[in-house]
């Protein structure tokens, strides 16, 4: 079966094709225009789209040397993201729909980066214990089967990707922030600073990153501006410690609890260098089988989203042409 699937929940304009397993194309745009503002302008991000996505979608096709209509179906996000950024893939795949006949299925971007990182694996064995982190999100499923979620834990407050945003704006990095982080705190030492780990006795697997955004914020106000340039690296290496330290410890605590030999990662900050590092070394001790995406399959594209469709579409599930947008969506679980 080949899938043509298309993303647009945030600030990339995506299309790409698979067939089963195999990504025959994979073409991304993302929009520069927000750094200048520190983050994702709606309006801006969905006009772009507009202007962006009938030549990524021809490009997308031209590169997998497939004619629209040799598309057995189409997959597309319908949530979460910015509503109107969403609209424009929806209803353009809608249009697609309308013109040759083919079934779509609408995807949960969450999901899509579950499968960014099946994307990435020869072969995969359930139940697997997956930390989901984002930009937006920071979760644990447990999967059980393909399509299959329980949700263990989940943030509440600010997801890890917010909190290295918002660190590295406060530390005057620019956006986006995570990498910049990632890429000084490798010169640094992790020990600079102690910065709070939020362990929520009570609730095992939630998370919280909002205090560790205020402990930067009040450390900040009472050094100089000479002593945060001189010390950059380390109080980037400490922040990321502490960041990376509540998730690895979570995710392994998850795995105990449910019995899980496998654990992966999906989302953007799976390509943090710690992240990934630190939880190789983990499993390694602890007799885990690891799932690491693609780094090309960790940030938003529209392989992932096309992956889900066809797993979807191979059971013969598909969506209405009356499908909304829902910025809100939230991950099924399984009988729910």
């Amino acid at each position: 079966m080949i899938v043509l699937g298309i993303e647009t929940s945030c600030d990339e304009t995506a299309a790409a094709v698979i067939e089963e397993n195999n990504v025959l194309s994979s073409i991304i745009s993302s929009q520069e225009v927000h750094a200048q503002f520190g983050g994702v302008v709606p309006e801006l991000a969905s006009r772009a789209h507009i202007r962006l996505i009938v030549p990524i979608v021809e490009r997308a096709l031209k590169q997998a040397d497939k004619s629209l209509h040799e598309i057995d179906g189409f997959a597309v996000t319908y949530g979460p993201g910015l509503v109107g950024a969403l609209l424009v893939g929806l209803n353009f795949v809608k249009g697609m729909v309308t013109a040759t006949g083919k079934p779509f299925v609408g995807v949960n971007h969450i999901e899509g980066h579950i499968y960014g990182n099946i994307l990435s694996q020869p072969k995969i064995e359930f139940p697997i214990i997956f930390l989901i982190v984002s930009g937006g999100h920071t979760q644990l499923v447990l999967m059980e089967d393909h399509l299959k979620y329980r949700i263990i834990g989940k943030t509440r407050d600010d997801a890890v990707g917010e909190a290295f945003d918002k660190g590295a704006k406060l530390l005057g990095l620019g956006y986006p922030g995570g990498p910049m982080i990632d890429k000084l705190a490798q010169k640094g030492d992790p020990d600079f600073v102690k910065f709070p780990r939020a362990m929520l006795k009570n609730a095992p697997f939630d998370f919280s990153y909002s205090g560790l955004k205020t402990s930067l914020l009040v450390y900040l106000k009472n050094i100089s501006e000479e002593e945060k340039q001189k010390h950059l690296n380390d109080i980037c290496a400490s922040y990321q410690k502490a960041a990376v330290e509540v998730l690895i410890k979570k995710t392994l605590l998850a795995a105990r609890k449910y019995k899980a030999k496998r654990i992966a990662l999906a989302g953007g900050v799976a390509a943090n260098s710690l992240l990934r590092s630190w939880l190789q070394k983990v499993c390694e001790q602890e007799g885990l089988e690891l799932y690491l995406p693609e780094l090309k399959y960790c940030t938003d594209n529209a392989a992932m989203i096309a992956r889900v469709g066809l797993e979807y579409l191979k059971h013969g599930i598909t969506s209405p042409l009356t499908l909304n947008a829902y910025p809100a969506l939230k991950l099924k679980e399984a009988g729910k």
